[in-house]
């Protein structure tokens, strides 16, 4: 194939947008729990540390909580280039409100900033899979290109975002994002003409009995939400930490009703519900691995501020740039990732790589637990310990990102596509949401056993990935495939 057709016109678009939209999630990511915890008088909301690690976790979960509504509104009502367009405006809104030095702001800007991701990202990868078409092979190679290719923004945006934050002011590190979302508008709105249509009409648009339903289903929604709230406020408990907590509740319940109304579609045939219930084993194993890794914006990067020794030549290095020590693992390890990635696994090519990525972050946090027992006298050590743990992180990570995403496109028939990926973030969010209760654990076990539990939770899930390949390869397969003998 050639140069041409591995770039056509319509993935350097896409290509770019996602860079410059990720450029905002990984800044954020690098400084949300450091300005949470940060104390008021110095610009930052001043939250208890057990709040402050949760925050991150739960406003993940929220996020890809929503994420199949996401989808679903790219799917049924706006078609998803337009609903990309929709994200990033949305997102653009969230991040103006974090660069305005009021209070208020910031429980409006969080939110707007996950419905935002929420829309755009589903549609994004939607986008990608029904221009490859079936090429499952140039589908997942792209996938992978623009995964290594977006780590220039997860390597750019926390120098940016961190040293203004920790350096100069919170606020002015939130502007800068919202530029960045700004000219992402713009280059998908002059480039539309390189899709020659696709994406600018829902797949399977709503028929106006469903689109009543559907108004009503979210005014009833809305207002909901509205009356707790209200109802917080009225009794005098909401906070933070009321908050962090219904979202953590709410991305327990959410993934699970969510998939169950998926599964219960009557559009749906006999073999369309067998490989959803196959895809169940690698949404769990999406959970439990973004779980994880999730950590290096919440305890990670808390750690780094507080045990890990800074001070490079008479400079001492913002915590938050050591969150470039992924992406830069992957920059480093692209050409190696490109030529291998696609070729793991054969025939059991999802199993397979799942069952190396968690046995990578189930190492790692195996190190880290290692990393706490030289902390605990009060030294600081050495940033070495840190860089590892976010090694298996990005071998990890950049396996197991291509994979799930090429996987999900041929679970169910196309017009569920947006559904299928945005219930992937979904059960990501569970890992969010499931994660900002598991790091309040972190203040009551000590560190050593936390992190050696996680980790080997994550190792021994690994290993029933490599013991179960043959079984989801087969619950995977579009026409039911006989087992073939243990060899």
């Amino acid at each position: 194939m050639s140069t041409r057709e591995h770039l056509p016109r319509w993935y350097v678009t896409l290509f770019f947008s996602d860079a410059l939209e990720r450029f905002g999630f990984y800044g954020l990511q690098a400084i949300l729990v450091l300005y949470a915890a940060a104390p008021a008088a110095r610009g930052g909301l001043g939250l208890a540390f057990a709040d402050a690690a949760s925050l991150f976790g739960a406003w993940i979960g929220f996020m890809f909580m929503l994420s199949l509504a996401g989808g679903w509104l790219g799917d049924r009502v706006l078609g998803n280039r337009r609903a990309l367009l929709a994200g990033c405006l949305t997102s653009v809104a969230g991040y103006l409100c974090l660069a305005v030095p009021a209070g208020w702001t910031t429980a409006v800007g969080l939110p707007l900033l996950g419905i935002g991701g929420a829309i755009y990202k589903p549609n994004h990868q939607a986008m990608i899979n029904i221009m490859f078409g079936d090429r499952s092979r140039a589908r997942e190679a792209g996938i992978s290109l623009m995964y290594v290719a977006t780590q220039v923004s997860a390597l750019l945006a926390p120098l940016v975002t961190g040293y203004l934050g920790e350096r100069v002011n919170w606020n002015l590190a939130f502007l800068v994002p919202a530029l960045v979302l700004a000219a992402t508008v713009v280059q998908l709105a002059v480039t539309a003409g390189q899709f020659g249509g696709v994406g600018d009409r829902p797949i399977k648009p709503l028929s106006p009995v469903e689109r009543r339903a559907a108004g009503l289903r979210t005014g009833y929604g809305v207002a909901a939400v509205a009356l707790v709230i209200g109802a917080l406020g009225v009794l005098g408990t909401l906070s933070a930490t009321t908050a962090i907590m219904l979202t953590g509740v709410l991305s327990v319940i959410v993934p699970i009703a969510s998939y169950v109304m998926l599964y219960r579609d009557p559009g749906l045939g006999h073999d369309d519900r067998r490989r959803l219930r196959a895809f169940l084993t690698v949404y769990l194993g999406a959970t439990l691995f973004w779980m994880i890794v999730a950590h290096a914006g919440s305890l990670l990067n808390l750690f780094a501020r507080d045990h890990v020794d800074l001070q490079i030549g008479g400079f001492l290095v913002p915590a938050s740039w050591l969150q470039t020590a992924t992406p830069v693992f992957i920059l480093a390890l692209a050409p190696l990732i490109a030529a291998v990635v696609p070729r793991i696994g054969g025939e059991h090519n999802v199993a397979v790589k799942f069952a190396i990525s968690l046995t990578l972050v189930g190492a790692g946090f195996l190190i880290m637990s290692l990393a706490t027992v030289f902390a605990a006298g009060g030294d600081r050590i050495s940033p070495i310990w840190l860089i590892t743990v976010y090694l298996t992180h990005a071998c990890g990570e950049v396996i197991i990102a291509a994979v799930t995403i090429s996987a999900a496109a041929d679970v169910l028939p196309s017009g569920y596509l947006g559904r299928t990926l945005g219930m992937l973030w979904l059960f990501a969010g569970l890992g969010g949401g499931l994660g900002s209760g598991v790091v309040r654990l972190s203040q009551v076990v000590p560190a050593p056993v936390y992190y050696l539990a996680l980790g080997s939770v994550a190792a021994l899930c690994g290993l029933g990935f490599a013991l179960g390949r043959r079984a989801l390869t087969r619950g995977l397969a579009r026409s039911p495939v006989r087992a073939q003998p243990v060899t």
